[in-house]
């Protein structure tokens, strides 16, 4: 049999649990009830498993019946804090809990790679590193499971890396999609306090108002990305949170506003990052006010090493048949801490559309609290994990 056939056949099994994940969605750096699942889905495998000592995260390693390098398969685990609104039978039983990104699929998905690897064990030229990552949503799971060794969880670093991610919306049923390069955009969060002096609306001139300045940084910000930025290489600020005041005629203290800032280079987001923060405090002392300006860095751009792209493109399309991949012309906005990865080793990171929809636009995307997720896709997510460990496996003998 080969791997497609043996994931089809183990078809149900995966749908099961990942259907049994999806009831007990965690979020955060600590999910011990799914991480109990993911022991207990992967026991009997023969696998070197260890579990994470600041995170609930889980790696096992498959030694291979010859020796070589090591590879490695990433699954990120943790879902997010949304009320499910799809009326599964199978919907969260944790209250305001979701799986709305997919990450129960990744997870189903990565053992069933496990199981097909470790049928295939004596016929594999080195070692295989299943990473089961908590925290993916904004808490760098992936830096901390990195900092305890996870790259070098076989012996030596991995020589490269692989991870896909479903999708809700945007591409159709059962396509793969990727790009070399830039696949997903780097996340940091712009945090703002502008101090002024309380005071009466009727005369302004008495106070200090923190208002006007607050609301010329957002418009400020929105210029500086127009005028100080190459449009081929853009980034992206959304202020996303603005509080101020509490009565129409009353001048408050202060005014402060949240803002996410994208950017698609390394050196786009150093400029990004410098020039915000200075664009911020200089407005403030214009208006004569103190300013508390500072930067949360988030996750790096996500970049797919372009000979690891062309193996995986290639890949897919020996496994599954021409039509099932293709190539995205623009990076994905979003971003991932699976950037870390891809930082310090080679590899590719490739989306999987999973729609229950015709039409992949007017779907309910990732995050949606209406997200729903065609899970029959899990055994193509899990055969070409598998298949892309024994390809490079083999390809680094060569």
């Amino acid at each position: 049999m080969t791997l497609l056939s043996e994931a089809q056949a183990m078809s149900a099994d995966l749908q099961s649990l990942r259907r049994q994940l999806h009831r007990i969605p965690e979020v955060g750096l600590q999910l011990p009830k799914t991480q109990a699942a993911v022991l207990a889905a992967i026991d009997g495998l023969g696998l070197e498993v260890t579990t994470g000592r600041s995170l609930t995260s889980v790696t096992a390693v498959l030694r291979g019946g010859k020796p070589g390098p090591a590879v490695l398969l990433r699954g990120d685990m943790d879902g997010l804090p949304v009320t499910e609104r799809t009326d599964l039978e199978f919907s969260s039983e944790h209250e305001g809990m979701m799986h709305a990104c997919g990450h129960d699929l990744h997870v189903a998905g990565l053992v069933g790679a496990a199981r097909l690897l470790a049928a295939r064990r004596e016929e594999l030229v080195g070692d295989v590193v299943f990473m089961f990552q908590p925290g993916e949503e904004g808490f760098d799971g992936a830096h901390h499971m990195i900092k305890e060794g996870v790259l070098r969880a076989a012996g030596d670093t991995v020589i490269g890396a692989y991870g896909l991610h479903v999708m809700s919306a945007l591409l159709p049923n059962r396509v793969f999609g990727s790009r070399p390069w830039t696949f997903m955009a780097s996340s940091d969060g712009l945090h703002v306090r502008i101090i002024g002096a309380g005071g009466h609306g009727s005369t302004p001139h008495w106070a200090a108002d923190p208002i006007p300045a607050a609301a010329e940084m957002v418009t400020a910000l929105q210029t500086m990305v127009t005028r100080r930025f190459n449009i081929f290489d853009p980034v992206v600020v959304t202020v996303g949170s603005f509080h101020a005041g509490t009565k129409r005629n009353i001048i408050p203290d202060e005014a402060v506003f949240e803002a996410t800032i994208r950017s698609f280079s390394h050196d786009a987001r150093e400029q990004v990052l410098v020039r915000a923060v200075a664009l911020c405090e200089e407005i403030a002392l214009a208006h004569g006010l103190r300013s508390e300006v500072r930067v949360e860095r988030e996750y790096p751009v996500t970049v797919n090493n372009p000979d690891e792209y062309e193996f995986l493109a290639a890949t897919t399309r020996d496994l599954l048949g021409d039509d099932r991949f293709t190539r995205l012309e623009d990076p994905s906005a979003g971003a991932e801490d699976f950037s870390r990865v891809l930082d310090a080793v080679p590899g590719c990171y490739v989306f999987l559309g999973a729609t229950e929809f015709a039409e992949p636009l007017e779907a309910p995307g990732n995050h949606s609290p209406l997200a729903r997720f065609d899970d029959s896709v899990l055994p193509d997510g899990a055969a070409l994990l598998a298949e892309l460990a024994v390809r490079r496996l083999a390809r680094a003998q060569v």
